[in-house]
């Protein structure tokens, strides 16, 4: 597949991968982040986090989920009929701290083409989002409607 060439269900196959381009995440967009959306003490001030149960400056999950969709959503996924989910479960396995270098790793777990919509199939995909040790910040397992090719 060639870069920008957008994708259909017949074009995936189970245990194919796609990888984002890193992204890092600064003090400042974590707190702007918080203050805007998830405003509690641990993701808006470094002192008020010290002595919280992530021991320092963490990054909001929603934050994180918000740059997953946004690394995916900028070419990683090139899924043709934009990325239409279903289903989604996640889970944020550690803190996301200030400097941590973030990528999406997405794998094809499962297709499952519509038997009543033949236009349309169901994708199931499993999105790590790996900071720079390649460890685990996001785990999300999500079903995606994908359009089959006109």
């Amino acid at each position: 597949m060639s870069e920008g060439e957008k994708v259909y269900l017949e074009d995936l196959s189970v245990g194919q991968r796609f990888e984002s381009a890193p992204v890092e995440l600064t003090a400042e967009a974590i707190k702007a982040f918080a203050a805007q959306f998830d405003p509690q003490p641990f993701h808006l001030d470094e002192g008020a986090a010290e002595g919280s149960f992530f021991r320092g400056l963490a990054a909001s999950g929603w934050h994180v989920a918000g740059l997953t969709m946004r690394m995916l959503v900028d070419g990683t996924l090139p899924i043709a009929s934009g990325l239409i989910g279903a289903e989604v479960e996640v889970a944020w396995p550690r803190p996301t701290r200030p400097g941590d270098v973030l990528r999406a790793v997405v794998t094809i777990e499962a297709i499952h083409p519509s038997r009543s919509k033949p236009d349309r199939g169901f994708v199931t995909v499993r999105t790590e989002t790996l900071n720079q040790n390649d460890e685990p910040a996001q785990v999300m397992t999500s079903k995606m409607l994908v359009l089959r090719r006109p």
